[in-house]
């Protein structure tokens, strides 16, 4: 027998991955898929600015801090 590959391209509703809530959708389910992967980038973008913004924040207040404690 050959590559997991090969056997589900000839028998396709035999492949997991093409089913979805228990029904035959090879498009579908790609579709899911493919929804999924974006919504994974935009929770990683999502998170990365995030930590941008808060590392904005940190400095800024740090320099308030220094700013105020320099004028007494």
């Amino acid at each position: 027998m050959g590559e997991w590959s090969e056997y589900f391209e000839d028998f396709p509703e035999e492949n997991p991955g093409n089913w979805i809530n228990g029904r035959f959708g090879p498009v579908g389910a790609e579709k899911a898929r493919a929804i999924e992967a974006q919504r994974q980038v935009v929770a990683q973008e999502s998170a990365a600015l995030q930590r941008t913004m808060f590392e904005m924040a940190d400095a800024a207040r740090k320099a308030a801090e220094k700013r105020d404690s320099g004028s007494k």
